[in-house]
Formats: structure tokens, C-alpha cells, sequence
């Protein structure tokens, strides 16, 4: 049974930083592309960041230069640190990990940006 295991969010001030992790298990994610999205209530999912299989990032406009995205392939683990957060960063984030007829949904990790 394949799952996805998000763990990190949760309540910070603007300007903070998080650190978003993925934990997948079931079957090996190697060869799969692995990305963040975030969904904020009333609005739709978007992806935030993914990356490739031999590891290059592609990031929204939105996150370039504050997010950083890494794969830890033999742990079969993504990461998101997150810097320099603003009150618009506040969602729900998920992982994602596809490829050739699969794709794979974390639950959702809260992350909140307030003062």
C-alpha cells in the first residue's frame, strides 16, 4: 500500500521559516517526479514546486527565491524549506508523486502565516 506522509506545517510569523517533509512508502519513487502544491479554502490547488527525477527544480513565480526543493531519493523522502514566509503563503500543502500511470496525494500538512 503506497502511502504519503507529510509532516512540518504549522503556525508561523511572517518573515519565519518551515521546513515541509514527504515520506513515501509502498513502492519505490526513484524514477517518479515529486512536487508541492497548496490549496487555500474557495481557491484551487496549485503547484507550488516540483522536481525532477536527477533533481532540477521548477518553482511558481510566486516562491522563487524563498522555497527550496529536495529529494532524498534512497530515503524516498521530499523536503520544502521555506523562508522568508508571508500571510499569503497560509494553506493547506500537499506532495505529489507521479509518472507513467500513477500518481500519489499526501493528506495535507496546515501551514499557517501570521503574526
Amino acid at each position: 500500500q503506497v502511502q504519503l506522509v507529510e509532516s512540518g506545517g504549522g503556525l508561523v510569523q511572517p518573515g519565519g521559516s518551515l521546513r515541509l517533509s514527504c515520506a513515501a512508502s509502498g513502492r519505490d519513487f526513484s524514477f517518479g517526479f515529486m512536487g508541492w502544491y497548496r490549496q487555500d479554502p474557495g481557491k484551487e490547488r496549485e503547484l507550488v514546486t516540483s522536481i525532477t527525477t536527477g533533481g532540477s527544480p521548477i518553482y511558481a513565480e510566486s516562491v522563487k527565491g524563498r522555497f527550496t526543493i529536495s529529494r532524498d531519493n534512497a530515503k524516498n523522502t521530499l523536503y520544502l524549506q521555506m523562508n522568508s514566509l508571508k500571510p499569503e503563503d497560509t494553506a493547506v500543502y500537499y506532495c505529489r508523486i507521479w509518472g507513467v500511470g500513477y500518481s500519489y496525494w499526501g493528506q495535507g500538512t496546515q501551514v499557517t502565516v501570521s503574526s
